[in-house]
């Protein structure tokens, strides 16, 4: 940073970017304008200054213009945009060139934090895991969409075994009943043959990416963290490779807090003075890992404190499996003082995620450090 005099704005959009440049010894200001393409940027930041530094803000286009210039051998760093603070001035005169401009100067005085960019493989690990969890959420849309259309039609499943238990839904005996339905109304039958063949066309995609995500996971690089990860209860396969794939490295994360607060598990807080205010999580974080952490922390609810048993191909870390057996008995312990001290369950839960997530940072690190 201190070789750089020269800092580069970018406002990036789906077909066009907008780079203004900033001198900051003698406080030039030079702009153009480019399609999206990389490699006029890099001509043009060349052209500026060879050693300038330029940045852009995360969003929907990704890390993919960084990853070319940088190929290009320009300095170029992808800032947080949650944040940035602009001033309340500029929300009346918004536009390209502004922006860019703002980013340029927050970088020449270092107030841009910068986003951890992961390589390609890893942000493909990435992508696959999160291809997994859209293809849950069009199961469970295709399944409500057929059963609320059986509803409205009066059709509800009540079959039971021979204990005179209501079987459940989306079993063998379930799509039996289902394929056996047929209406007087040729468009009704008609519909209920789409929804079902779109249920169980979901199901395939989901168990096909499942089996990629396992096959992912099972590669040198990641394997030994996913494993170790896995020691600890709630988490399967697939929960330990979005964890592991999109943490990319825990080491990057300074301690167990941090780690925490990425996801969005920690408190918010509202304190001033001697007054001391703490609310509900901040949520300000990574969406997806908070959802599952909270789904795997209801396993602790009921699940012993002995250690979990290993899966088969299973071959964690033997220091990393010894301090999961710790972490599980903590957790479970934890958990059962918050629910005699009166705590609601979902508070509880939570507080029992955001634990879970600490364990997961110290045993991934543990991996890493060997």
């Amino acid at each position: 940073m201190l070789n750089t005099t020269t800092f580069v704005g970018l406002d990036v959009h789906a077909r066009s970017i907008k780079a203004v440049a900033l001198d900051a010894m003698t406080g030039e200001v030079r702009s153009a304008t480019f399609g999206y393409d990389a490699a006029e940027v890099a001509g043009w930041v060349s052209s500026v200054d060879p050693s300038a530094k330029c940045v852009y803000e995360s969003g929907v286009t990704g890390f993919d213009l960084q990853k070319r210039l940088s190929s290009m051998g320009i300095d170029c760093v992808v800032g947080a945009v949650s944040k940035m603070i602009k001033p309340s001035a500029d929300r009346r005169r918004k536009n390209d060139r502004n922006d860019a401009e703002f980013l340029a100067r927050m970088l020449s005085v270092g107030n841009v934090v910068e986003v951890w960019v992961p390589d390609d493989e890893c942000e493909a690990a990435r992508d696959l895991t999160r291809a997994l969890d859209d293809a849950r959420e069009d199961l469970k849309r295709c399944k409500q969409r057929l059963s609320k259309f059986l509803l409205r039609h009066g059709l509800v499943f009540s079959e039971t075994n021979a204990k005179g238990q209501r079987k459940k839904n989306w079993t063998a005996a379930h799509w039996a009943w289902i394929r056996s339905i047929s209406s007087p109304d040729k468009a009704d039958d008609e519909v209920l043959a789409y929804y079902i063949d779109a249920a169980r066309q979901a199901m395939e995609d989901k168990a096909r990416l499942e089996r990629l995500v396992e096959a992912e996971a099972s590669k040198p690089r990641w394997k030994k963290r996913v494993d170790s990860v896995r020691c600890l209860k709630g988490i399967d396969v697939t929960s330990a490779a979005d964890l592991v794939f999109e943490a990319g490295e825990f080491s990057r994360f300074k301690n167990a807090r941090s780690f925490a607060a990425w996801i969005g598990l920690t408190p918010s807080e509202h304190s001033s003075g001697e007054s001391v205010r703490q609310g509900g999580i901040t949520k300000a974080g990574n969406k997806h890992l908070r959802r599952v952490l909270v789904e795997s922390a209801w396993h602790y609810l009921g699940c012993s404190p002995h250690s979990k048993d290993l899966a088969k191909g299973q071959a964690p870390d033997p220091g990393a499996r010894r301090h999961a057996a710790k972490g599980v008995r903590r957790l479970v312990g934890r958990r059962a003082a918050m629910l005699e001290r009166g705590v609601h369950k979902n508070k509880a839960n939570v507080a029992t995620a955001r634990e879970l997530a600490c364990w997961c940072w110290a045993i991934g690190r543990m991996v890493e450090n060997g």
